[in-house]
């Protein structure tokens, strides 16, 4: 009897627990602050103070104008406490052909996208989240503060527009070719090593290399020439990764020679 009591007691506690949680509770709404946009319709909504004055109207000019030549609808929103939320879709009237940038400070990334439906033909979701890792991050903002990444990032979006679509981000940060040059120096150095002669007679492996070209192959095809061919045009970023693939290619290859000799001597 005393446990069916402490059962029932306790699911009666329960019970009466989620019952203050339901009624006295506020209800978790989505955010609706139309009061927070302006009476007239305009392209850019600065509720952060990002962007200075003289680079705003610049701003709302350059995207009535593109949006007048291409159709194509970007709207820029930076907010910082409070958000419109839902409100700006009615407010810009936002569709298919619309591109909604919204820089908020209090996130680890600055940017943030809302693409309709018809841009992705043109610029594929692995673009928005490139684009968003370039110019969004904290060291890219600490570097070159809000306003300006926000206008670079609606630039470069403008420009693969205009070209018929981009799958990648346009340009080369010096970070990135970094890590290319560095991808490329590793294949050379793996395809080195597998070209070793295993036999006194033998030359080069060139069995090894073969076998092993899948792995030294992606580290400097895919990863350290694929990203500079389709991002810039420039042949210097390109040149310097060859050159620092045969580079490593032929420090692996003769670093067994220059170990030998000592022991040769003594």
């Amino acid at each position: 009897m005393q446990k069916l009591f402490t059962r029932r007691f306790l699911a009666i506690w329960v019970t009466f627990i989620l019952i203050l949680f339901t009624y006295f509770t506020p209800p978790a709404l989505a955010v609706n602050n139309p009061e927070l946009l302006p009476a007239e319709e305009t392209p850019v909504v600065d509720l952060a103070n990002f962007i200075p004055t003289l680079q705003e109207q610049s701003l709302i000019e350059n995207l009535n104008e593109f949006e007048a030549q291409t159709g194509w609808k970007m709207r820029v929103l930076t907010q910082y406490e409070r958000s419109p939320g839902r409100a700006v879709k009615k407010f810009w009237g936002l569709d298919d052909k619309s591109i909604l940038l919204v820089a908020d400070g209090r996130g680890g990334n600055l940017l943030a996208f809302s693409i309709g439906d018809d841009v992705y033909e043109l610029l594929p979701r692995t673009f928005w989240i490139e684009l968003q890792t370039r110019f969004g991050n904290m060291y890219y903002v600490r570097e070159h503060s809000e306003n300006n990444a926000i206008v670079e990032a609606m630039e470069t979006v403008q420009g693969c527009l205009l070209r018929g679509g981009c799958n990648v981000v346009p340009g080369l940060p010096r970070e990135q070719w970094i890590l290319t040059l560095i991808s490329s120096i590793v294949g050379g150095i793996i395809l080195g090593i597998a070209a070793i002669p295993r036999k006194e007679s033998q030359g080069i492996a060139w069995q090894w290399a073969l076998i092993l070209s899948p792995l030294w192959g992606i580290l400097f095809i895919a990863f350290g020439m694929g990203p500079v061919i389709t991002r810039t045009p420039e042949l210097l970023p390109l040149l310097r990764n060859i050159l620092g693939f045969i580079l490593g290619a032929v420090v692996a290859f003769l670093s067994p020679i220059v170990d030998r000799h000592p022991t040769e001597e003594t």
